[in-house]
């Protein structure tokens, strides 16, 4: 466990290395991975990719260690946790280093499934499984919705490189498909990072262990949405659709977020919903800061400040969130509970982890000295800024981002005070303990003590972090600032502005608040989620789909194969008679048709009257012996057509196939002795008539249809020189299509042990009833 830490100690401080290079610009290598298909693993390292990088190896880092003090080496299975925690880590990396999208979207489903396996660690646990299975589905499904977005993107530029795409965004933005890869590509980050309504996942992650929680609230899983938004943002910020669409999700998950967290009384879940408050208030200031893109120049935008308070608050909120659930971890590891009705009066016999949550807390409900307190004034004076911006009609209805910011704000400052001092303040409680309180060891304090002297310094000297780490990240985002002369600087006193007025409003009506929350906290738990059911709506939504699904699988599955043969037939006549008629391939031109001889019409008669024998025959071994009869028929069609090798083959299998029909002959049901009247009007008349029709259709436009060039000059050119094989269709099953001959093989075997292990079972069973 030791080497782990370290192992991730070491990768943390190979990336600070890195940091002089992305003040200069930007760090590429590139290892060929698919190049047929245009897929390299191609590694970018410039600013907004190294700040996620130490925030994930950082963080990381002390995320180990805690967890060897925090979970219990002989009761849990220490070595599947590592390995999880381990490939969530690189998988992260992987997201926010990689230039190929292919590459990316590998890494980001990657991320989904790590977090499954975390989330249910206790899988023993039903809401274990319950939350890792939620946070599964919704991830999943926004990443199906990103590699639709991606695949858009490369039907427009034929590129995957994402600098590649961005650096066609003129192509991008005048396609017909912009608007949809950008809906696609912000569900896949909206799910990602837990914005309404696909926030509900979030606090059900919370069954993770502690350490989990505190890793993939600071610096992982919900930070990955945030990188596509500011990444793809020099593609999109063009549109108004990208303007509007993030500012008001995020503006709407900051309130939805603080105000729920305000009723909750478990820790955790108070910390999981204001980590969608934050995100949302991140997601926002992107929103905001994506209008700097439409000026010529950064000296007269003021907008710019938003995407610097955007890349300043998603590092301030992983140093703060990350303390505060290391801290709750200690409290609930401490005490058995992280309930705030049972818990209280904490601050006496646990001061250290006191200490770290008071920090964390005010930083979080952005009060002074603290990093939070800064980034909280850029957020406010971005939302004051948006009201003046003469663009996306966000003069008018631009008032709304400030007023809703404001408000939210202000339960952002309620609930962090109702972390500290309903833990912390107040009289102690041991009677509702399941466990008697004392301070942690300093294993478990260290961590959190690491992170909150850094939401201490960079509050107090945020420009140690502006040059090196903010500027590089803030002009990636924006890379027309690369060769000029902007700087981040951050001030700690801006003088009485908007924002500091907001500021003193949110502090007083935030205590009000806290101090009425007797009053009003239950009028909240109680009225709003009947209106606002988000976690509800996502249960009778999996509830119906099931029974739904169910439903329609009992209707389907009748368990006649000749009902599932009638589905498949309908369908290819559905779909081949939709694709003649639209690609208007239904062509009859017949005058280079070959001359039919005789013994054409001889071998046609000999097959229709052992088909109509075939169908109307009351014997089962008259009808396999007419339908090998047919087949040999065929391939005589072969032999006179100079196909001896087709003609073989046709030989071979129709041989195979009467010996097997007549292997299985004893095993068959015998013929229902009831006469059946004929239905000429019945669904399987229409149906194979239908498949008739389509299967002569097909043939005959064929011969007259071609909407590619043949490629079987291909092969007659390469057969030899590339295979070393003189037989044409030899080499194409083995060589040319070789993989397609593996997998069929591959079915052939799984379908072998499939039928094996039914028979197996059924031994068994008789075995067994034998036996009683």
């Amino acid at each position: 466990m030791d080497s782990t830490a370290d192992s991730s100690h070491f990768i943390y401080f190979i990336f600070l290395t890195f940091i002089p290079q992305t003040m200069q610009g930007v760090v590429t290598e590139t290892m060929p991975w698919i190049p047929s298909l245009g897929i390299n693993f191609t590694v970018v390292v410039d600013g907004l990719s190294l700040l996620f990088a130490l925030l994930i190896t950082g963080i990381g880092s002390l995320v180990t260690f805690y967890s060897i003090f925090y979970l219990g080496k002989k009761k849990e299975r220490l070595n599947n946790f590592y390995a999880f925690l381990f490939v969530f880590m690189t998988a992260m990396l992987g997201v926010v280093l990689s230039d190929n999208l292919v590459v990316l979207y590998l890494f980001w489903e990657l991320t989904s499934i790590s977090s499954f396996l975390l989330i249910g660690y206790w899988y023993h646990r039903e809401r274990s499984r319950y939350g890792a299975r939620k946070s599964l589905l919704i991830t999943v499904f926004g990443g199906l919705m990103l590699l639709g977005g991606i695949l858009l993107l490369h039907v427009i530029t034929g590129s995957f490189s994402l600098h590649e795409i961005i650096g066609e965004a003129t192509v991008v933005q005048a396609s017909s498909l912009f608007i949809p890869a950008m809906i696609l590509i912000l569900l896949g980050a909206f799910t990602k990072s837990a914005q309404v309504p696909f926030h509900v996942w979030l606090p059900d992650a919370m069954e993770a262990p502690t350490p989990v929680s505190a890793y993939l609230h600071s610096a992982t899983m919900v930070k990955a949405g945030l990188y596509l938004v500011a990444r793809f943002t020099p593609l999109f910020a063009v549109s108004g659709v990208w303007f509007w669409t993030i500012s008001l999700v995020g503006i709407v998950t900051l309130f939805w977020g603080s105000i729920t967290a305000t009723k909750k009384q478990d820790l955790k879940a108070i910390l999981a919903y204001s980590t969608i408050s934050q995100l949302g208030m991140i997601m926002t200031l992107l929103g905001v800061g994506a209008a700097a893109l439409h000026f010529d120049s950064w000296s007269d935008d003021i907008y710019i400040g938003a995407l610097v308070a955007a890349v300043f608050h998603l590092f301030n909120h992983a140093t703060f969130k990350g303390s505060l659930f290391m801290m709750v971890g200690i409290v609930d590891h401490e005490t058995g509970t992280r309930d705030i009705k049972r818990l209280g009066g904490l601050m006496r016999i646990m001061p250290v982890t006191a200490t770290i949550a008071f920090i964390g807390t005010f930083a979080m409900a952005g009060l002074p000295p603290f990093n939070g307190f800064l980034s909280k004034e850029m957020f406010f004076q971005s939302m004051v800024d948006v009201t003046t911006l003469n663009l996306f009609n966000a003069d008018t209805w631009g008032i709304l981002l400030p007023v809703v910011a404001w408000v939210g704000s202000i339960f952002t400052f309620v609930y962090s005070m109702i972390i500290f001092f309903k833990t912390f303040g107040g009289k102690l409680k041991p009677h509702l303990l399941p466990k008697k309180p004392h301070e942690a060891p300093f294993g478990l304090l260290l961590p959190p003590i690491i992170l909150a002297v850094l939401v201490v310094v960079t509050g107090v000297f945020p420009n140690l972090i502006a040059k090196p780490l903010l500027e590089p990240a803030v002009k990636s985002i924006m890379p027309s600032l690369y060769g000029t002369d902007y700087h981040v600087h951050i001030s700690f006193w801006h003088g009485f502005t908007m924002a500091l007025m907001m500021t003193f409003g949110v502090i007083i009506l935030g205590i009000l608040l806290y101090k009425t929350a007797n009053w009003w906290r239950p009028f909240i738990k109680e009225k709003v989620p009947r209106f606002f059911q988000w976690g509800k709506a996502y249960d009778n939504s999996m509830y119906y789909m099931e029974q739904g699904s169910y439903r329609f699988t009992l209707w389907i599955m009748t368990g006649w194969l000749r009902t599932y043969l009638n589905y498949m037939l309908m369908a290819f006549i559905i779909l081949m008679l939709g694709t003649i008629f639209a690609t208007d391939a239904l062509n009859f031109d017949m005058s280079a048709i070959s001359r039919v001889t005789m013994m054409d019409y001889v071998l046609s008669l000999v097959i229709a009257v052992t088909l109509v024998g075939v169908v109307f025959s009351k014997s089962r071994i008259t009808s396999i012996i007419l339908l090998g009869a047919m087949g040999y028929t065929i391939s005589i069609f072969f032999i006179v057509a100079r196909a001896p090798d087709l003609a073989l083959t046709q030989l071979v299998i129709e041989t195979i196939s009467v010996v097997l029909y007549l292997l299985v002959f004893y095993h068959l049901p015998q013929f229902s002795n009831i006469e059946e009247k004929p239905k000429w009007l019945s669904v399987k008349t229409l149906i194979s008539f239908g498949v008739g029709l389509v299967v002569f259709l097909i043939s005959l436009s064929a011969y007259d249809t071609n909407f590619y060039d043949s490629i079987s000059q291909y092969y007659i050119d390469n057969t030899y020189t590339k295979a070393a094989g003189k037989n044409i269709v030899n080499v194409i099953l083995v060589d040319f299509r070789g993989f397609d001959t593996l997998f069929e093989t591959v079915v052939l075997a799984i379908a072998s042990i499939g039928i094996f292990g039914m028979i197996k079972l059924r031994l068994a069973r008789r075995e067994k009833n034998e036996n009683k």
